[in-house]
């Protein structure tokens, strides 16, 4: 598989504003083992962005993870569109330990790709998890999230 992180991260910040907004910078998208997907989008520290003990705020926490899970889903199944709408189904995330400063959410793909794209040919609309680590730019995790997504036939 190849990927354009370029293509991907400019297809996000269009489709999505707030990822904009936020300010988020898309570091890499890449392929892994078995057809999967790695995206890893960053946080700048902002005091725009800062809740009231000075990290980022959870709900732009939660928007890095669902844009990097995001950056997952296009760089996959983005060959689908003609096809599919790809839609979070639901989300979760536990925060664990205070961020400070910048922060990265590192996304993966739960499933094997072909496995999604088999249940799609079938006529079916599958669901498929991609999982979620935020971490200090010094790599401590501070967060996971899981985000439950679907490809629904157009």
């Amino acid at each position: 598989m190849t990927i354009d992180s370029r293509q991907v991260a400019a297809g996000m910040l269009e489709a999505v504003p707030f990822a904009r907004t936020l300010g988020f910078e898309f570091v890499e998208v890449a392929p892994e083992a078995e057809g999967s997907v790695r995206a890893v989008v960053r946080l700048p520290d902002s005091p725009a962005t800062h809740n009231h003990i000075g990290g980022p705020h959870a709900g732009a926490m939660f928007t890095l993870g669902e844009t990097a899970s995001g950056a997952v889903v296009l760089a996959a199944f983005g060959h689908l569109l003609d096809r599919a709408t790809p839609l979070a189904v639901r989300a979760e995330i536990a925060y664990r330990k205070l961020a400070l400063g910048p922060v990265r959410a590192t996304a993966r793909l739960g499933r094997p790709p072909a496995e999604v794209v088999a249940e799609l040919e079938a006529g079916e609309r599958p669901e498929f998890p991609v999982r979620v680590e935020i971490a200090t730019e010094e790599g401590k995790p501070t967060s996971e999230m899981i985000v439950i997504w679907t490809l629904r036939p157009n």
